[in-house]
This record gives C-alpha cells, sequence and structure tokens, in this order.
C-alpha cells in the first residue's frame, strides 16, 4: 500500500511537471537576419574595433577628460542608472513571489450585544460585553504548479536586464556626442583661423590695390571689389563665433555643467584612427547594446505570455493560521491555541473574457517586440555601412583636396603677380581666385571633421565603448 502510495504521488508529480512544460515555453532566440548586414564588407575575421577601450580610439588627452566627466557626470546616465534600481526592485518582488506570505497580527477586540437583539426570556442573566485577546501568524503560498510564478520572476529579470543594456547603450551614445561635438568645436576654430588670417590677407590687397591705382595700374573699381571682397570675409565672423559658443555650450550639457568655455586641443592635432575593423555582423547582436537590449524586451515579453496562459490553468493556493486567543487574559497562555490549515484549487470558469485578453495583448507584445528586435538589428547594420562609408569619401576628398587647395593657392599668386606686373587680367581674376580658395580651405576643415567623426559613429555603430 506504501509503495503503491509513492509510485502515485511520483506519477502525479511528473504528470504537473509534463503539464506546466507544455503551459511555460522556454525561450529561444527566434530567427533573425544578422549575417551580411554591412553593404560591400566581406569578411571572416571577427576582430572589431568594438572590442577597443575608447582610451584607445581617443588618444585627445583633453578629450579623455571630457568624457571621463561625462560618464560621471551626464544626466541622462544617471536617470538610466535610476532606471536599473527601479527594474532590480521589480525583480526582488517577482523572485519572493514564489515564496509564502508571513504575517503577523495582535489584536484586542471589545465587544457588547444588545440584550433586545439577543430576545433571551426575561430573568436571564448574561455578560453582553466581552474582551477578545488574539496573537496570531497567518501564511499563505501559491504552488507555481504552471510555472506563472516563474514566468513573471524570469520576465523581471529580463527586463532588469534591458534596462543595464539600455543603460550602456546611453553610455555609448554619450562617448560618441561628447567625442563629435569636442570634433566639431576643433572644426570650427580650425575655421575661424582660416577666416581670421584670410581678412588679415584682404586687408593687405585693399592697401595693394589702393596703392595700384595711385600708380594708375588698376581703377577704383578694383579697390571697391577688394573692400567688398574684404567685407564678405569679415562678415562671417560673427555667425562662427556664435556656432562656437552654442557648441561649447552643447558639450558643457552632456557634461551636465552650466554654460561656459571648454578646455581643447587643436583640429590640427587630431589623427584619426585608422585600422577600422569590423567584424561580422552576427556580432551586432553581442556588442550592440541597444540590440542586446531589444532582445530582452523581447524575452520579457516571451516570459509574459507564459504567464498569461497560466491563467487559464487552476492555481493550488495553501493558507495556514496559528496562535493565541482568549476571553480573558489571565488564560491567554493556557489552552488558548488555535489553528487552521487550508488548501485549495481555483479554476477561472468566467472570468469575463479578462484571460483571453491577457494571452492575446501578451502575444500582440511579444510580436511587436520581435519586430523592434529585427529592426534595432537592421538599423544596426545600416548605421555601420553609413559610417564605414563616410570614412572612405572622406579619405579620398582629403587626398583630392589636397591638391585642390594648392592649385587655388598658386592661382591666387599667380593673378595677383598679374595684376601688379601686366595688364593682362584684371581683379576679377583674383577675387574668384581667393574666393575658391577660401571655399576650399573650409571644405577641407569638413572632410577631416567628417573623416573624424565616421570614427566615432562607426565605433558606436558596432557597439564600443561600453566593454571597459
Amino acid at each position: 500500500m506504501k509503495l503503491t502510495y509513492k509510485y502515485s504521488s511520483l506519477i502525479i508529480g511528473f504528470a504537473i511537471l509534463a503539464l506546466s512544460a507544455c503551459v511555460s515555453k522556454k525561450y529561444e532566440r527566434p530567427a533573425v537576419k544578422s549575417d551580411n548586414l554591412y553593404r560591400d564588407v566581406t569578411t571572416a575575421d571577427t576582430t572589431t574595433i568594438a572590442d577597443l577601450p575608447w582610451k584607445t580610439l581617443f588618444a585627445d588627452a583633453e578629450l579623455q577628460a571630457l568624457i571621463e566627466q561625462g560618464l560621471a557626470e551626464n544626466l541622462d546616465l544617471k536617470q538610466a542608472i535610476e532606471r536599473i534600481k527601479i527594474a532590480e526592485a521589480t525583480f526582488r518582488q517577482s523572485r519572493a513571489a514564489l515564496l509564502p506570505t508571513v504575517q503577523a497580527d495582535v489584536s484586542v477586540t471589545d465587544a457588547k450585544q444588545s440584550r433586545a437583539a439577543l430576545n433571551f426570556p426575561p430573568g436571564i442573566n448574561i455578560n453582553l460585553e466581552t474582551q477578545t485577546y488574539r496573537a496570531q501568524l497567518s501564511t499563505s503560498w501559491e504552488a507555481d504548479i504552471w510555472g506563472k510564478l516563474s514566468s513573471a520572476k524570469r520576465s523581471a529579470l529580463a527586463s532588469l536586464l534591458q534596462s543595464d543594456a539600455a543603460k550602456r547603450a546611453v553610455q555609448t551614445q554619450l562617448i560618441a556626442n561628447i567625442a563629435n561635438t569636442y570634433y566639431s568645436l576643433l572644426a570650427l576654430d580650425k575655421q575661424l583661423e582660416i577666416t581670421l588670417k584670410t581678412i588679415e590677407s584682404r586687408r593687405n590687397n585693399v592697401e595693394s590695390m589702393k596703392a595700384l591705382k595711385e600708380a594708375a595700374r588698376v581703377t577704383g573699381a578694383a579697390v571697391v571689389q577688394s573692400e567688398a571682397n574684404l567685407y564678405a570675409a569679415e562678415v562671417s565672423l560673427p555667425d562662427l563665433k556664435r556656432s562656437i559658443r552654442e557648441t561649447e555650450n552643447a558639450l558643457n550639457i552632456l557634461l551636465a555643467k552650466e554654460a561656459g568655455s571648454v578646455t581643447r586641443s587643436t583640429l590640427d592635432r587630431q589623427n584619426a584612427y585608422s585600422n577600422l575593423k569590423t567584424g561580422v555582423s552576427s556580432q551586432l547582436l553581442q556588442n550592440r547594446p541597444d540590440v542586446i537590449a531589444a532582445e530582452l524586451a523581447l524575452r520579457a515579453q516571451f516570459e509574459n505570455v507564459n504567464s498569461a496562459k497560466a491563467y487559464f490553468y487552476p492555481a493550488l493556493t495553501l493558507t495556514a493560521g496559528g496562535g493565541l486567543s482568549s476571553l480573558d487574559i489571565k488564560d491567554f497562555f493556557s489552552q488558548s491555541i488555535f489553528y487552521n490549515l487550508v488548501g485549495g484549487l481555483t479554476q477561472p470558469i468566467l472570468a469575463r473574457g479578462q484571460n483571453k485578453a491577457r494571452l492575446k495583448t501578451a502575444e500582440a507584445n511579444r510580436q511587436i517586440a520581435f519586430l523592434a528586435f529585427q529592426q534595432t538589428l537592421l538599423t544596426g547594420g545600416q548605421e555601420v555601412s553609413n559610417a564605414l562609408y563616410a570614412y572612405q569619401t572622406a579619405v579620398q576628398k582629403e587626398e583630392t583636396r589636397v591638391k585642390q587647395i594648392a592649385s587655388l593657392t598658386k592661382a591666387v599668386d599667380f593673378t595677383q603677380e598679374l595684376l601688379r606686373f601686366s595688364s593682362a587680367t584684371n581683379y576679377t581674376d583674383v577675387l574668384t581666385s581667393e574666393q575658391s580658395l577660401l571655399a576650399a580651405e573650409l571644405s577641407g576643415v569638413s572632410d577631416k571633421l567628417q573623416k573624424l567623426q565616421s570614427v566615432v559613429n562607426l565605433y558606436r555603430a558596432l557597439g564600443g565603448g561600453w566593454k571597459n
């Protein structure tokens, strides 16, 4: 008989586990396209700059100091850390749901009955007022037969990890934003430097034109054109200075600082990191924080579907209570022990469609999370491709721009010399050459900025900046 009971218990236990496995599915990463996401990149080499510490990529000491300050003080990053704390609290709460609840209750109850309401015959004298003294412990526990509570715990864990991945995504974006804003500031400084040199050169040209006019080599029109050329350069100064100030202020926002000047180097001292290894695109699943966060969001919704399915099955709840209860405080610790133990199954029959609505909502949220996961992965591949191509085109432009500036510099020198010693040219030729040279020099600054920022963007797109 005992043996039969033992085997029956085992069979029932295995049956419950089997049914639970049918209700609660194990998460497996869905099939998503993660190969060949990088356009025109065919490599099996898994070496990637995403594994590099950001200090290796950014050798500028001033930039390193700014990034360190941003990582310590940035307000978006601090908000992300607080969201992790919220997720941690939710996870602890979901984990505690697997444990029984225990509560203590100590009470004194004074009750008085109405004699008229009791309807006793005349002459019967009873005590209508009683005091009840009670101290008890009660507990309740729901057996997680169908995995509802376990799925909720796994969902909360995935949400916690998602919050941590989101914080890392904020960190990688912050590093990129600081570096890109810093390089923009250096580029504006360089453009201001070029413009000031151009203004000084054009002032000298004005004086030269005046001297040539006195020597009857040029007309008054040439003098006026040289002055207009000077003013054209001078009028760009206020906008450049405004852009510099606004960029400094934007950088200070990233550092959680009040508006002010920023200690910085120069654009000429910057050398873009050139050993740009991308690895293979499937590495985005492990390296890029927003992709990781998107998959964890999917995993949380997957577990929510498991929990929603479990609501269709009966819940086994055990409750127990016990303690001391007495009508007289003198007898409180003698013959006043009481207890109760209740076990029950609750099977939903008519829940006004709540369970079906809960399941449909959970399944729709899971599908939304899956689509968002796919979208994030595709976006990551696109950003890597764009950044890599931006670097390649910047290198090409730099090579051609050097030749263009050299040719335009010679053109300016030649036309100025011809204007002084020959009547075969006029000031319009000089004006055209000088304007073209200034535009080319400013574009050269933009080329270098594009090269520097494309490295930053590639590093972030690959998921660099959070591992070290």
